[in-house]
């Protein structure tokens, strides 16, 4: 597909996981693209780099505003720089809250602001942020990241509603596990590591984790022209957990 030809894309911590496979399948599809991370050093190939860090907003408002100087304008922002958190309400401390609200809800306050005036500019504006099925669903060890997350979908829509008639879409995926460096840094870090993937499988009614370049998939569809209806929408991509309630297999 070509659908992105002649646009142009940010991708915020795109230089692994979901971030890399977007910016990846936006360039694959025809658009000019430039990640913003914290180390963008792997990055080569088509993609232009810049680094920076998301609670700094100097340091975003200059990125921004360099990837839209060497891209020739800004078309699409994918708002995915983002940290993850383990927890009941009562395990983080507020340095903690502090700091994953900061990089998970205001980081995409700071990237959006500094790209809106490229943005206005654009015959197809679109952001995607990434959230979360912790939005929606509650899970266990998570309060933090969920209400990261919910703050995300929130936001999303307040976004959507704000920008419409500026003529700029915004949506969110609502990805489940998903099979990311950081993913295998939590599995590593258990005392099961076997048993503990095994369990977030099953947790989902596919049988098995979301990939990253099945969430990639979602945030093109939602930031393509072919979608130029769709604003408000929040896209899970969870293996069914949102929507699925599936009977427990009877024993033989």
């Amino acid at each position: 597909m070509t659908d992105f030809e002649g646009l142009t894309a940010l991708v915020t911590g795109g230089a692994s996981g979901i971030g890399r496979a977007t910016a990846d399948l936006l360039a694959a599809r025809g658009a000019r693209v430039a990640v913003l991370d914290l180390d963008p050093s792997g990055v080569a190939g088509p993609l232009r780099a810049y680094t920076a860090d998301v609670t700094d907003d100097t340091a975003v408002r200059d990125a921004v505003a360099a990837a839209a100087a060497g891209l020739g304008g800004l078309d699409v922002l994918v708002n995915n720089a983002g940290i993850g958190a383990q927890g009941t309400v009562a395990d983080n401390d507020d340095a903690q809250w502090h700091a994953v609200l900061d990089v998970n809800v205001i980081g995409l306050v700071r990237t959006t602001r500094a790209a809106l005036p490229h943005l206005r500019r654009s015959a197809h504006a679109a952001i995607v942020n990434t959230c979360s099925i912790a939005a929606t669903a509650g899970l266990p060890q998570r309060a933090l990241y969920s209400a990261s997350k919910g703050a995300v979908l929130s936001l999303t829509l307040a976004m959507a509603a704000d920008h419409v008639r500026e003529g700029i879409r915004v949506n969110c995926v609502n990805p489940g596990t998903v099979d990311t460096p950081w993913v295998g840094r939590l599995l590593a870090a258990a005392p099961d590591p076997a048993a503990e993937r095994a369990a977030l499988e099953a947790r989902q009614p596919t049988g098995r984790l979301v990939g990253a370049e099945e969430v990639a998939g979602a945030i093109a569809y939602l930031a393509s022209p072919l979608s130029g209806a769709t604003t408000g929408t929040a896209l899970a991509v969870d293996g069914g957990m949102q929507g699925l309630r599936l009977r427990q297999t009877a024993p033989r």
